[in-house]
C-alpha cells in the first residue's frame, strides 16, 4: 500500500498550475480539492497567537501558521505576510486581505510536506 506522501506525490498537478507576475503556483482552491478528493479526512488548523489573532508578529513583520493534517499526520507551515513581490508587510500596515492571502499560501505549503504538488 503506498503512503500519504506517495498517494498525493503521484497526483499530475500540472493542468492547475497558474501564473501570475512570471511565478507558476498551485491555487490553494486547487490544491484543497486535490489534497480532499484523494484524501477525504484532510483538515486544516489556522493557529493563533495569545490575542487570539490568526498571525504572530515580533512587533515589526507578521507571519501565519497553518497546520494540515491527513491520516493523523499533522504538518506545519509558517509563512511571512507579504506583498506583490514577496517582501514582508510592516505589522501596522498589513490587512486582512494580506492575512488570508498568507494562509492561503502557506496552506498550500503544508499540503506540500503532504506530498502535494
Amino acid at each position: 500500500m503506498n503512503t500519504t506522501f506517495e498517494k498525493l506525490s503521484s497526483i499530475d498537478v500540472t493542468k492547475y498550475v497558474e501564473k501570475k507576475q512570471g511565478q507558476s503556483y498551485l491555487s490553494w482552491a486547487n490544491a484543497w480539492r486535490l489534497a480532499c478528493i484523494n484524501c477525504p479526512n484532510t483538515s486544516r488548523t489556522i493557529y493563533e497567537n495569545a490575542d487570539g489573532r490568526n498571525y504572530f508578529t515580533d512587533g515589526r513583520t507578521a507571519w501565519v501558521k497553518v497546520g494540515v493534517t491527513i491520516e493523523g499526520v499533522e504538518h506545519i507551515d509558517q509563512l511571512p505576510v507579504m506583498n506583490l513581490r514577496n517582501q514582508s508587510v510592516l505589522v501596522d500596515v498589513i490587512t486582512s486581505f494580506d492575512v488570508n492571502k498568507a494562509i492561503q499560501r502557506s496552506t498550500v505549503k503544508a499540503l506540500a510536506l503532504h506530498g502535494l504538488g
